[in-house]
């Protein structure tokens, strides 16, 4: 299957019309691979001379994200949303409080807890996040 016929795929399964700039925006975020803002991605659709407005993408990761088929992050004490292309793997995420920047970390030691806590709580647990925080290299040697 080529790429466009995947995301026409994913949006339709979704019930949303296939567009030009969800299609972007899936491809955009599936190419970067990590979490960006809806400023990172208008400026680098722009400098690829596509045309669209920030109220699109804003609107746009709203809709994807809404459907699931983008995962949306906010970052404590930080008023912007980052987002990413959700690719069904579960996974945490270190975030550094110097520059921001966030980084995936794939494994899960929350499991076995996640089943203690049923059998302690009587909760029927769907799920969970976790976020870490603490200063990436970069930022350790400017401190």
């Amino acid at each position: 299957m080529e790429k466009n016929e995947k995301y026409e795929e994913l949006l339709k399964e979704s019930g949303l019309k296939n567009t030009k700039h969800r299609k972007t925006i899936l491809e955009f975020l599936r190419s970067v691979n990590q979490p960006v803002s809806a400023e990172q991605i208008y400026c680098e659709l722009k400098e690829k001379s596509i045309s669209i407005n920030l109220s699109t993408v804003y609107r746009t990761l709203e809709t994807l994200s809404e459907k699931e088929l983008i995962l949306k992050h906010i970052v404590a004490n930080e008023s912007k949303a980052l987002f990413e292309y959700n690719n069904r793997v579960h996974k945490h995420y270190l975030v550094c409080a110097g520059c921001k920047k966030i980084m995936a970390i794939e494994g899960c030691p929350l499991h076995e807890y996640e089943k203690l806590l049923e059998e302690k709580t009587g909760f029927i647990i769907t799920g969970h996040k976790l976020d870490i925080y603490g200063l990436c290299p970069e930022c350790q040697k400017k401190a």
